[in-house]
């Protein structure tokens, strides 16, 4: 069984790998470019406020009906009706909140209220996907939940590169709302697909609601649905803020989104990591001297992944801003190097953010898998009200770079509360001289990448050159091995 886990999450990482960067980098990239900072701003102002309250959708319904099921593949049959009768609910009261909070917030006019309903209408599919990704994950179809991860965005990639690039839609008549259409016909083409695969292995469907049942998955679940809440109002929250404080039409959350992309593409793989990390820390949690060793690994591996790509941004930040996202229509050189200056301030502070959340889904997962999720609430809901406090003070006179700030300070708060944390409950062994050789690797790192970029060469070759190096660097500092990866990623049967 956990052979077939690790081969599927695998084949999960690949799919995901060759299919999400593509769209951050590619299709999202295409349209904020033609739309321009100012409306691309405002669909993300909106776009980051519906996911807020995305919980709503849910309230831990998912993760406790994937389980269930896989301890008793008959609940599918007899909790399906039910429970999709209250994720109906649950989508009708989602609208209510986000339609009332938004209109207290601001979001009046036509063009907001409509980007509204888009963007809620597509948090509502989504959540129902994964709610039916639930059932076929808890009756272990992991083939075919892999290919539904990604069959809503291959289909919106199709739709959006003929609208982008066929010719057949004139690009001066496009508008943010053709995005979020296609991004609705690929929802609800995933959401049919994914409801014949689970009617296929369901048989007499009950159609009534038990609200006994449901406030006993309510009660199980709202530590982890609260911790989820608060997680994304201090990690989402920067783009609605600058939206709503700033009087500049969507401009600044525009540059910050443009920043921000990368992090975004960075965040998906860092974010299937913790998928294949909490089975395994579940797996660990008794034996100490095998759970030290795995956190090592782990955090060495994030440490390595994100390291390099921290530093290299950091070194490289104006080349890949200008590579990224050319001049637009009529703009002038003077006003495309200002453009980019903006853009290239913001990006090396969010990918410092970038790091600090990768490390969190090491000791997070871990403090997850133990259920210290009260704990984990604390820290959240502390960096909810610092992200909060100094976004309303620094915004207003620093703008997008402020925000991203903002955003770094609050990723190390919390990353080192939950690394103490760990450290306590879990007695962790890591010691000074791990600490010390984690430095001589990130040193090595920007040592290696400030010399690649004094070649003189072009800066995609002196890039390339860094890359290899700095991976080499991996092996030759120790803080990996390649026997390690291997049991990283094919862990034995029986230990």
């Amino acid at each position: 069984m956990q052979n077939r886990f690790i081969k599927n999450i695998i084949f999960l990482l690949f799919l995901n790998l060759l299919v999400k960067p593509f769209w951050i980098l590619g299709i999202d990239r295409e349209v904020q470019n033609l739309l321009g900072d100012s409306s691309y701003g405002i669909y993300q102002s909106i776009f980051n406020f519906s996911y807020l309250f995305y919980i709503l959708l849910d309230l831990g319904i998912t993760n406790f009906n994937s389980r269930n099921i896989a301890q008793d593949p008959k609940m599918l049959s007899k909790h399906f009706g039910g429970l999709t009768e209250i994720k109906l609910i649950l989508g009708i009261l989602y609208a209510v909140v986000i339609f009332l909070i938004g209109y207290l917030c601001g979001y009046r006019d036509g063009l907001h209220l409509k980007l509204l309903f888009w963007c809620g209408l597509n948090q509502i599919l989504l959540s129902f996907i994964l709610y039916l990704r639930s059932n076929i994950q808890g009756l272990l179809l992991f083939k075919q939940d892999s290919i539904l991860s990604v069959f809503d965005r291959v289909l919106a990639i199709v739709i959006m590169s003929l609208v982008l690039w066929s010719g057949w839609f004139p690009k001066e008549r496009f508008n943010i709302v053709w995005y979020l259409q296609a991004q609705t016909l690929a929802y609800i083409c995933t959401l049919v697909f994914a409801l014949v695969i689970v009617l296929r292995h369901a048989d007499h469907l009950r159609f009534s609601i038990n609200f006994a049942f449901f406030r006993d998955i309510l009660r199980q679940s709202l530590p982890f649905a609260l911790l989820v809440l608060l997680m994304s109002v201090y990690s989402r929250v920067e783009p609605f803020l600058l939206e709503r404080l700033l009087d500049d039409k969507g401009v600044q959350a525009g540059i910050y989104s443009r920043a921000y992309r990368l992090f975004d593409a960075g965040n998906n793989i860092s974010n299937l990591f913790a998928i294949m990390l909490l089975p395994m820390f579940t797996a660990t949690l008794k034996n100490k001297t095998e759970l030290n060793n795995l956190v090592k690994t782990s955090f060495n591996v994030i440490v390595a992944m994100a390291g390099i790509v921290l530093i290299m941004c950091v070194f490289y930040n104006q080349e890949i801003m200008r590579t990224m996202y050319h001049p637009e229509d009529g703009e002038t050189e003077a006003a495309y190097l200002l453009r980019i200056g903006q853009y290239a301030k913001v990006f090396p502070i969010l990918m410092g953010s970038f790091f600090c959340l990768s490390t969190t889904y090491v000791f997070g997962t871990l403090l997850t898998a133990n259920g210290n999720l009260r704990q984990l609430n604390l820290v959240a809901a502390s960096g909810v009200a610092i992200n909060i406090l100094l976004n309303l003070i620094v915004i207003p006179r620093f703008l997008s770079v402020g925000a991203a700030f903002t955003s770094l300070c609050v990723q190390i708060i919390t990353a080192f509360a939950q690394y103490l944390l760990s450290e306590k409950i879990f007695h962790l062994r890591l010691g000074s001289k791990y600490w010390l050789h984690l430095l001589l690797f990130l040193g090595s790192v920007a040592l290696c990448t400030w010399l690649s970029k004094l070649t003189g060469l072009n800066w995609l070759i002196s890039f390339a050159i860094g890359f290899i190096v700095n991976v080499v660097l991996v092996f030759v500092t120790k803080l990996l091995s390649i026997s390690e990866i291997i049991a990283f990623i094919h862990p034995a049967e029986k230990r």
